[in-house]
């Protein structure tokens, strides 16, 4: 080699340095470290002036130290307690706090223990700011308490412990008992049951009124519901763990409604109706210490009621109440937080879809539509609040389905021009304001870039940056990645549905790709949207960098498209998915590049309820599939969720039985994993071990992992790298 031709060579190799330095994706990568973890903002809390905010920061000599912020420069202008002053002990922790409204006390969560999805058990503190002082919320002896808050004035907390009521006089340090009745597995006093927590998402059955000087429970007797059990692991002889869960079509908990009065120490019964099966998914106080308002809704979920009381009026038996608002649905309708009753005492705010699409209203109190504020083909999809100039802000579905953006719009009518987008960058936009509504904390992100978060006025102006995970898109920028694509394809109802695509970095289009169609497809939840996906996109990232083709799809039924759309799989809840995943599988079939001979999938939950549908009933076009905690017969599944859109087996038996997996494993042809978690109290077990003995009786061979003491989420040390690890090794030998 002469010096020309060597360095023609050396420049040629440094040229392709960079691509053959590409680092290698794996499952240790992905699930068991930190290399592609996003940073974020997290234990912000916005102070009452609006222009401060409080958060935790560490400290060698003071612990944990809740640092109050400016909201507009972001720094630190003092520091309001420690874990030295606190506990006395700078490394004694804990996990979270909260603020008295008027902000002189801390209301301190310490060794919490979880009970089911959201709920928690803990001991809980209270810390005089000025005094410096600490004193624990009940006897410790007495076991942790469970949704500790503080009374409106500071000067109480109420809480739950052994399933009954109580509060605490932080002055007198006096506990008073308001229920005596509750049990476990039988009454209930101011905590949801099960299903209520799961399914409503209500997590505190109790509110303090305006005043404080009254406490609105919901009372649950769940003593007809029957139990389901399960076995813990590990000793030498299992532990049963027994809990109330109604089934579809079976006794649910029959809830009442009391206010307890702390002066009078009455104890009185809210009139909810005579009706024993039906619902109470929320109560909230008016601005008025005299009306709590309660949402009654039937069994079929079809028809809503907002009872307002008038607790000026002396009934020694029941507290009256009278119906200020009514909706009713050829379908169901779905229960929010979006509730708020306006300053002028007259009017509330609340989010329906009753023009097929989910818009902002203010109603009056006689259930009369004073105004929408917000219209058009999208639905709104969060609210944030409203401002003390009547300004409203939410996010909505406005620019795309696939994408969220922030508004801003006055609820006066005669202000609707002032509708505003505060939100620049495309993608899924989310936003966390101060109590003030003048600043907030925005959070964007987009299918191939993480989190970026910047602080804003709420005009929308951004003030400054907060997080850019540049360090994240550097160590990215070393990875020979895919980039997700979106398109849209019709299937043969004539119907556009979204998608996205993720090719092999070095994709040829001259070859042909084996596909994984990574799914959901369930209602209320999409996975096509403009957002970044964490570990789940870097393990479809690394089966694109083994060589597939990685897609998803949001069937009929899903949601950020209206009514209609959404509500189109009522009663027959996986027949219309499972209909557009079939169809799925033939487009992405006739694609050029696409192997139609090894078309896969891989679900979660419905999404492997999905998978074990598409393995079935689309068994000439899924290859492989893998079901992971799949509902495999809907009648096991719990009531209010079930019967939301399918109502009671006793009602549409045909409903259940034509779209539940189990009734059609003799159509399965590929290979099939399914998964499950031993402990999942959500979609049980049962759902897996019923599907094995079908598939068994139908003489179908299946791969099957069951992992011990597992919930719903299948986690915990080593977990997700062994299941994802196996999901990776059953693709390779099966797809």
């Amino acid at each position: 080699m002469n010096k020309k031709q060597f360095w023609i060579w050396l420049l040629a190799a440094v040229m392709v340095l960079p691509l053959g330095a590409q680092k290698k994706l794996t499952n240790q990568l992905v699930w068991a470290s930190n290399e592609f973890g996003a940073s974020s903002i997290a234990g912000l809390n916005s102070m009452n002036d609006g222009i401060h905010y409080t958060a935790i920061v560490d400290s060698d000599l003071y612990g944990q130290r809740i640092a109050r912020c400016s909201y507009e420069t972001g720094d630190t202008v003092g520091y309001i307690a420690s874990s030295a002053d606190i506990f006395n002990d700078p490394k004694r922790g804990f996990d979270d706090y909260q603020f008295s409204d008027d902000e002189k006390y801390i209301l301190i969560t310490t060794g919490t223990e979880p009970v089911y999805r959201y709920s928690f058990k803990a001991q809980f503190y209270v810390y005089d700011i000025e005094g410096k002082k600490t004193i624990p919320v009940a006897d410790e002896s007495r076991g942790k308490q469970m949704l500790a808050t503080f009374s409106p004035q500071g000067d109480k907390v109420a809480f739950v412990r052994d399933n009954n009521l109580f509060y605490v006089d932080l002055k007198s340090r006096r506990e008073v008992q308001v229920t005596t009745d509750g049990e476990w597995n039988k009454i209930i006093n101011g905590a949801p049951d099960w299903v209520y927590e799961e399914e409503f998402a209500l997590v505190r059955a109790f509110e303090w009124s305006p005043a404080g000087d009254r406490l609105a429970y919901i009372r649950f007797d769940e003593s007809r519901v029957r139990e389901f059990s399960m076995d813990m692991y590990g000793e030498l002889y299992p532990e049963p763990y027994t809990f109330k869960y109604p089934k579809a079509g079976e006794e649910n908990s029959k809830v009442s409604v009391y206010v307890y009065d702390l002066n009078s120490k009455a104890n009185l019964a809210v009139d909810i109706g005579t009706e024993q099966d039906q619902y109470i998914p929320r109560i909230k106080w008016s601005n008025s210490n005299e009306g709590l308002c309660v949402m009654r809704m039937n069994r079929h979920q079809n028809k809503l009621d907002f009872l307002l009381t008038d607790l000026s009026i002396r009934d020694p038996f029941k507290i009256p109440t009278r119906t200020i608002y009514s909706e009713t649905a050829n379908t169901y309708i779905d229960i929010s937080d979006n509730l708020k009753f306006l300053a002028d005492g007259k009017t509330f705010l609340w989010i329906s879809e009753r023009d097929n699409y989910n818009h902002i209203y203010v109603f009056d109190f006689n259930g009369k539509v004073v105004h929408q504020v917000t219209s058009g083909n999208w639905d709104v999809i969060d609210f944030y609040g409203v401002d003390a100039k009547g300004i409203a802000y939410y996010s909505s579905s406005e620019v795309s389905a696939i994408e969220k953006h922030i508004y801003s719009i006055s609820l006066t009518p005669s202000k609707k021009s002032t509708k505003q987008k505060l939100s620049s960058r495309k993608g899924t936009n989310d936003a966390t304001f101060s109590k003030t509504m003048r600043y907030f904390i925005g959070m964007n992100s987009q299918a191939n870039t993480p989190v970026f978060i910047t602080l804003n006025d709420n005009k929308g102006k951004q003030i400054r940056i907060l997080e850019d995970n540049k360090a994240l898109v550097s160590r990215l920028s070393q990875y020979k990645l895919a980039t997700k694509e979106f398109f849209t394809f019709k299937n043969s109802a004539g119907v556009d549905l979204n998608c996205w695509m993720m090719k092999p970095a070095d994709f040829n289009p001259n070859q042909k790709y084996p596909v994984l169609v990574a799914i959901y497809g369930g209602p209320g939840s999409n996975t096509v949207g403009d957002s970044w996906g964490g570990r789940n996109y870097m393990w479809y990232q690394l089966l694109c960098q083994e060589g597939y083709i990685v897609v998803s799809c949001d069937p009929r039924g899903t949601m950020n498209r209206g009514r209609e759309f959404k509500h189109s799989t009522y009663m027959n809840l996986g027949k219309l998915e499972t209909e557009d995943f079939i169809d799925f599988a033939k487009y992405l079939g006739s694609q050029t590049y696409i192997d139609k001979n090894r078309i896969g999938m891989q679900g979660w939950s419905y999404g492997g309820y999905m998978t074990s549908l598409c393995m079935t009933k689309g068994a000439d076009y899924y290859k492989a599939g893998i079901a992971v905690a799949p509902v495999t017969n809907w009648k096991y599944y719990d009531s209010i969720y079930t019967e939301r859109f399918l109502r009671t087996p006793q009602e549409n038996s045909g409903g259940y039985e034509n779209n539940s997996p189990i009734n059609f494993v003799d159509m399965m042809k590929g290979k099939f994993l399914l998964v499950h978690g031993s402990a999942d109290d959500n979609v049980h077990y049962q759902n897996t071990m019923d599907m094995i003995t079908a598939l068994v009786k139908a003489n179908k061979q299946f791969d099957l992992f069951i992992y011990p003491n597992k919930n719903h989420g299948i986690y915990g040390g080593n977990t997700r790298l062994h299941l994802f690890t196996m999901m990776t090794e059953f693709l390779e030998e099966n797809l």
